[in-house]
């Protein structure tokens, strides 16, 4: 599992799990599909933020990468 602090690793329709927000001081993780990429630096210290395809905003904290 990569961590999402580099904008090249993460693509529109990955699968990752996201910070919210609201949810930073507990860590909680939400998983979901990549829709858009909102960082447009190549590289954040706190994750790249995204939108992902349920409409919410996170920082990535993990890229889920499908085994084939």
């Amino acid at each position: 599992m990569l961590d999402g602090k580099k904008r090249s690793d993460i693509k529109i329709g990955d699968l990752v799990e996201v910070v919210q927000k609201h949810h930073q001081r507990t860590g909680e993780l939400t998983e979901g599909l990549v829709k858009r990429i909102l960082t447009k630096s190549p590289n954040h210290p706190h994750g790249i933020k995204v939108q992902l395809d349920t409409g919410e905003v996170g920082r990535v904290k993990n890229i889920i990468k499908e085994e084939d």
